[in-house]
């Protein structure tokens, strides 16, 4: 029996005007994996994210979450792009975390994390707030449910953007950088919370800097340069031996 990958993304192009970002880019992540995505600003790191989701729509290539293709249909040899509808049904099955925590300011912690289940899924309130007294608790907030997001810090914030992810029950998770915008004594107890969410089980592409949790938590690492998959491998091996120059390059910069 063939077991469908969580994501497979075949040769995937991105272009802005007649700037090409992603020149054709290729992976795969397993259901249960965690999956680093390293590498330079620019080199299409967060742009990739974004297109697995369909917050970029591809140029060329094909993504498909959990077997289906996303953001289009395809019928013969055709292939036609879903309607905003359809595409954002989808995408209730994919958690995002970004760099910005993206909380409504005027809704307290509470009503952040069980506004979409019962906006979009109709969650009755009773049970979307049990879900997310749970989520608080996992992610240890706990006390912060009737908090506002402007009196937290940014870690703080950053766990409930976490918690209100995982309130949608997605079958995968993208973290766009989610510690590059935190002090650094605030980094480690969001780092905490997404190694536990990995040991859950819980698929996940992390694009980061945090190399530690990369080598500690990662099952696979890429690294991209240049709109390009430059090199990929087990995240401990890489680090230590990267085989590429562009790999070796980056990595006596960061480390």
């Amino acid at each position: 029996m063939t077991i469908t990958p969580m994501v497979n993304a075949e040769r995937v192009v991105k272009k802005f005007g007649s700037h090409t970002v992603l020149k054709g880019c290729s992976a795969t992540v397993e259901k249960g994996q965690v999956l680093c995505i390293i590498g330079p600003s620019g080199s299409g790191k967060s742009t990739f994210l974004r297109c697995i989701n369909h917050l970029e729509k591809i140029d060329g290539g094909r993504l498909f979450v959990d077997g289906s293709l996303i953001g289009y249909r395809q019928h013969g040899d055709k292939v036609y792009e879903l309607k905003p509808r359809e595409a954002s049904a989808q995408r209730r099955d994919i958690g995002m975390v970004f760099q910005r925590f993206n909380l409504f300011p005027h809704l307290t912690v509470m009503e952040n994390i069980t506004e979409s289940p019962r906006r979009v899924k109709r969650v009755p309130k009773a049970e979307a707030e049990a879900r997310a007294t749970e989520l608080l608790a996992r992610v240890g907030l706990a006390e912060k449910a009737k908090a506002y997001p402007g009196s937290l810090s940014g870690g703080q914030q950053q766990r409930v953007a976490i918690a209100r992810s995982l309130a949608m029950e997605p079958k995968l998770m993208l973290f766009d950088e989610p510690t590059s915008a935190l002090d650094p004594e605030l980094v480690g107890e969001v780092l905490e919370v997404m190694k536990q969410l990995a040991e859950s089980g819980m698929t996940m592409i992390v694009v980061t800097h945090e190399m530690g949790f990369a080598r500690e938590v990662a099952d696979r690492l890429i690294f991209m340069d240049d709109g390009l998959i430059v090199e990929e491998g087990e995240p401990r091996e890489m680090i230590a031996n990267p085989q590429h120059d562009r790999t070796k390059a980056f990595l006596s910069k960061v480390l």
